[in-house]
């Protein structure tokens, strides 16, 4: 059971990747809009359940998972400065590394949640 639960969480990682870059490379007249919600708060909800599923999919530090997290949002920001109607904003990474730590965060929760029930 534990083998499939870990490879479900890899295909939902993986998916969420590519799905954000696309998103995320997408022009800006064509990117469809997620409600009222500004560009700041998707950066920050991607990259917490980025973070989250990363951590659940693979087991590595802590740290390499926020620089790989953190490359992945200069290599978007990359990205978007070559693509039409896009920029490029600093903020944006500060957004994703604010959602990485928050993703970490919840990772720690989910793990000492689970010790609990298993010592209960």
């Amino acid at each position: 059971m534990l083998a499939q639960y870990s490879k479900q969480n890899i295909f939902l990682f993986w998916a969420a990747l590519v799905g954000s870059y696309i998103l995320a490379i997408l022009p800006q007249d064509i990117a469809p809009e997620i409600g009222n919600l500004s560009d700041k708060t998707l950066h920050f909800i991607a990259f917490t359940v980025l973070s989250l599923l990363l951590n659940l999919s693979y087991r590595m530090a802590w740290w390499k998972s926020i620089v790989y997290l953190i490359f992945y949002a200069c290599f978007i920001e990359f990205s978007q400065y070559f693509t039409p109607n896009r920029c490029a904003e600093f903020l944006d990474v500060v957004a994703d590394t604010i959602g990485i730590g928050i993703g970490l965060l919840f990772y720690w929760g989910y793990k000492k949640l689970e010790v609990i029930c298993e010592n209960s």
